[in-house]
């Protein structure tokens, strides 16, 4: 039998197949791709083949093979550093749910998102949530964000989740797509998702005011159909997104605003750090290029950890 995996919690698999159906499937013994070492062999969004077996008086799934994917968005395990996690696989696109504060955001965490889905071919859209409770400063480094990304190329869309303020815009992104949100914990995903289907009725959370910090509500991902025609992932939300398999020379491709200027450089493998005659220094110092990126780009490169923060103007 085949079907799409719409949930995993690790060890068990829900699995949908053609003529609606869904069965509770597991993997049988060690299950390896090649060429990923992953917590998670299998992951939502994946296509599969599975056998029906009898366990006592139930009946459970087999997983047996797991069909290409298109494309799917990793980071590094948050205990195994040298593992990886898969998020979701064959996406048509990402939603990263930004926000000022309650929890913060920061840059630095945007810009490795984003990296990781122009590495995958996965398109990226960027969602301000929570501008309904913002101030005129507040809405002003909203704008300053919105205005930076939408320069590089990407889409952005203020929104509320609480409110419905240009959910339609969202909802028009959606039709006919299998699109996955993610963010931190708190950001408002499952606010948001609740807010674009009412009868799904995903459990939400207060922010926690002794940290200011979202509250886990999503334990583990979960594909759920629309009644408009899409589907949607909702993904626990996540502190910190580690890349994966990118070599150093290879992350500034990944910066389409650095990419286009690449072809100016003195030296063809040019790393935009110590290098004479960079391009992008150069749009760095004519303020072409934001100094926030630029930043995120040489934590990047060096290795650096995700827990070094870069605020919206590019500050420590």
């Amino acid at each position: 039998m085949k079907g799409i995996v719409y949930k995993s919690t690790g060890s068990w698999y829900t699995v949908k197949t053609s003529d609606g159906s869904f069965y509770e499937c597991r993997i049988k013994g060690k299950f390896r791709i090649k060429g990923i070492k992953s917590t998670n062999p299998i992951a939502v969004g994946d296509f599969v083949v599975f056998q029906i077996e009898k366990a006592g008086d139930d009946t459970v799934g087999v997983i047996s093979e797991i069909k290409k994917r298109k494309n799917y968005i990793i980071r590094k395990s948050v205990n195994l550093s040298k593992q990886t996690h898969i998020i979701a696989a064959n996406l048509d696109q990402v939603f990263l749910l930004v926000t000022l504060n309650n929890p913060t955001t920061y840059t630095s965490f945007i810009d490795r998102f984003l990296v990781t889905a122009e590495a995958y071919d996965i398109p990226a859209i960027l969602l301000f949530n929570k501008i309904d409770t913002y101030n005129e400063d507040e809405l002003g480094e909203i704008k300053y964000l919105a205005t930076l990304y939408r320069k590089i190329g990407y889409t952005c869309i203020g929104i509320s989740a609480k409110t419905g303020k240009n959910i339609d815009k969202v909802k028009e992104f959606m039709l006919g797509k299998t699109s996955m949100f993610s963010g931190h914990s708190g950001a408002g995903k499952s606010t948001l998702v609740n807010s674009i289907e009412h009868n799904l009725h995903i459990k939400t959370k207060e922010i926690s005011q002794q940290h200011l910090q979202g509250q886990h509500t999503t334990t583990f991902a979960e594909m759920h159909d629309l009644e408009m025609g899409a589907q949607i992932i909702d993904t626990p939300g996540i502190k910190g997104f580690g890349i994966v398999d990118m070599d150093k020379d290879e992350i500034g491709d990944y910066f389409p605003e650095f990419f286009k200027l690449k072809g100016n450089c003195k030296f063809n493998n040019c790393l935009h750090i110590d290098e004479p005659k960079c391009a992008v220094k150069e749009a760095l110092e004519n303020d072409e290029v934001a100094w926030s990126r630029y930043k995120s780009y040489v934590q990047m490169v060096k290795g650096e950890d995700d827990n070094y923060r870069v605020d919206i103007y590019g500050e420590k």
